[in-house]
């Protein structure tokens, strides 16, 4: 057995994290790029939190999902304003886009030389300026990933700037930052957060420290992901979404994905849909391609066992199994009322360039299983 465990290099969780944000900055730099999404004015409260500790700043808020230029107008404005350290305060459109900009302050060229698929992916050989990263949804677990994943809108497609140094320097898991998160956000980024906690354990490079906390992440986000849903303010609930997010992120940078991500970005990069909302409406049907294709080509591989344990996690039931994992998860996906892909414009006319493009992702090629290209397009017809 072989196998290594990055994280960000430190982490804190519980309600009230936050309030150490400006001390923690405090020690890493003294004028900190702070990335934000759409609204800025919800960061206020970080940016007394800097000041009151001798921590200047400058504020560059996220509209949107991010694209390259995003990154190169952050990193312009970074430089412009003499910033040492960024901190990111939003959701993984924040947290990716801060990751981003932080790794290039210390590496030359642009950011298109180093991105995976589209430009070669030349390596990241310089550490990463400090960054902090302050995640206000459950779901992408950026907050503990060494990648950023952002759009090239001329390639029509979402791709992975990646590097072992971009891993935070710290990482404040607050769930008190999630309660004001709306249903429909909560919806998508919680499924996101179950299908990296579901990906990496059926993978075919699982390790024993990833299926630990994807064990456990996946029970927390089953119980409680329907209760966010409804009830926002539920404490407890929303604690056990932060932990399955910063698990997920965990797990996913150590073990990898699989089917659902490695179409989710092509897909992302072709239609104006959420990352995670891609994410659930594929879920159950390549959960169940997989089990099909395991079961008729590797019946003894060791993730048809795996499905079986995801059944009974998720649906809390001993003597559950893998299809009934797969029935409870279509059924989640009815209950957060998240719509099929044809909802965003996908149609079956775009099913050869989404297998294209996803067949070159660092995702698919971690599938426990490999997909011929009819099981592809059933998902793909299914999803829609």
């Amino acid at each position: 057995m072989r196998f290594e465990f990055a994280t960000a290099q430190r982490v804190i969780f519980g309600p009230g994290a936050s309030r150490q944000a400006g001390p923690l900055a405090h020690q890493a730099g003294r004028r900190a790029l702070v990335v934000t999404g759409r609204d800025p004015a919800r960061a206020q409260f970080l940016l007394d939190s800097l000041r009151e500790n001798g921590v200047g700043a400058v504020v560059f808020p996220v509209a949107g999902e991010p694209t390259v230029h995003t990154v190169l107008q952050g990193q312009t404005l970074a430089e412009q304003e003499d910033c040492d350290l960024v901190v990111s305060l939003g959701g993984g459109s924040a947290l990716d886009t801060g990751k981003a900009i932080a790794v290039m302050l210390t590496n030359p060229g642009d950011v298109l030389d180093y991105l995976e698929i589209i430009c070669g992916g030349k390596a990241l050989a310089e550490p990463s300026a400090p960054f902090i990263a302050l995640p206000t949804t459950a779901g992408t677990g950026s907050e503990a990933t060494r990648n950023a994943v952002l759009a090239s809108p001329e390639h029509r497609q979402k791709i992975s700037l990646r590097a072992p140094t971009m891993l935070p320097r710290v990482a404040i898991v607050d769930p008190d930052l999630t309660w004001g998160v709306p249903p429909t956000i909560t919806a998508s980024t919680g499924m996101d957060a179950l299908t990296q906690l579901i990906e990496p354990y059926v993978c075919n490079r699982p390790n024993p420290l990833t299926d630990a906390l994807c064990v456990d992440g996946m029970k927390r986000a089953a119980r409680s992901l329907c209760i966010v849903f409804e009830n926002g303010r539920q404490a407890a609930a929303r604690e056990d979404m932060a932990v399955a997010s910063l698990f997920g992120g965990m797990a996913l940078a150590n073990a990898g994905l699989g089917a659902v991500h490695g179409f989710a970005g092509a897909i992302g990069g072709m239609f104006d849909a959420p990352h995670g909302a891609i994410c659930a409406a594929l879920l159950p049907h390549v959960m169940e391609a997989n089990l099909r294709a395991l079961r008729l080509r590797e019946p003894r591989h060791d993730s048809l066992r795996r499905y079986e344990e995801v059944g009974r996690l998720v649906t809390g039931q001993e003597t559950a199994g893998a299809d009934d994992g797969v029935a409870f998860v279509r059924q989640l996906v009815r209950d957060l009322s998240i719509p099929p892909l044809g909802h965003y414009g996908f149609a079956e006319k775009d099913m050869p360039e989404i297998i294209e493009k996803s067949s070159k992702a660092g995702s698919m090629k971690a599938n426990p299983i490999v997909l011929t290209i009819e099981e592809q397009r059933e998902i793909l017809g299914r999803a829609i």
